[in-house]
């Protein structure tokens, strides 16, 4: 008799060591399993951020952007001395602050960057042909002449342009390529917005320059 008493009670004893022991691995596994849930869900978090932000980011450089609609020279005693360079935003595309794009732009010779100069002119106030405007930038900058804008968001100030309005960089080549452009010479270049695509500048002067106002692009 005493020796199954003494056999009950080690068993009793051996079971709640066992029933202890138990409790504290379920408790590690909870702390584990909660700690890495938490890690996944601040991974999820920043990967849905990041992906929010990728998303906008891409559709911002799809969406926006700007196009040359054209490119006209002033002939000057059979060179081109100035170019009005005709832009748009593209449709869709946000509100486009020009003065934080570049006018990239080379005649083969050398790479100029034109930044814009400040100066702005209404279509409204030029009388007579927009070759005849004084502003028409320098060595590096470019100006502005506004052909359409219906909500008037393009002001000296904020040259702020967008959908639908119509806008000429104004760019003395004279100054700006340390020369006039002679017949035959290739120029090629960009215009980059803040963000978005760029307008694509690409002609060749015509072999003999003898009108006042040469269709180059």
């Amino acid at each position: 008799m005493m020796g199954t008493k003494i056999f009950e009670k080690i068993r009793k004893e051996d079971v709640g060591a066992i029933g202890i022991g138990a409790m504290i691995v379920f408790i590690a596994m909870v702390l584990v399993a909660g700690i890495a849930a938490s890690v996944l869900i601040q991974t999820s978090s920043n990967l849905q951020m990041q992906a929010l932000s990728t998303g906008q980011e891409t559709i911002a450089e799809v969406a926006s952007g700007l196009k040359v609609e054209g490119i006209s020279g002033h002939n000057s005693s059979g060179l081109i001395d100035k170019l009005a360079i005709e832009i748009t935003p593209l449709a869709g595309a946000p509100d486009i602050d020009l003065s934080q794009g570049v006018v990239e732009i080379s005649d083969s010779d050398g790479k100029y960057i034109l930044r814009y100069g400040d100066a702005l002119t209404n279509i409204s106030s030029v009388n007579g042909s927009i070759f005849d405007v004084s502003d028409f930038g320098d060595a590096t900058t470019f100006d502005i002449i506004v052909l359409q804008d219906a909500d008037e968001s393009c002001l000296v100030a904020t040259p702020v342009i967008n959908y639908g309005d119509h806008v000429i960089l104004a760019i003395n080549t004279t100054l700006a390529f340390n020369s006039s452009l002679p017949p035959r010479q290739d120029v090629f270049g960009l215009v980059i917005p803040e963000e978005g695509s760029f307008g694509v500048i690409g002609f060749t002067v015509p072999p003999a320059v003898t009108e006042a106002v040469v269709s180059l692009q």
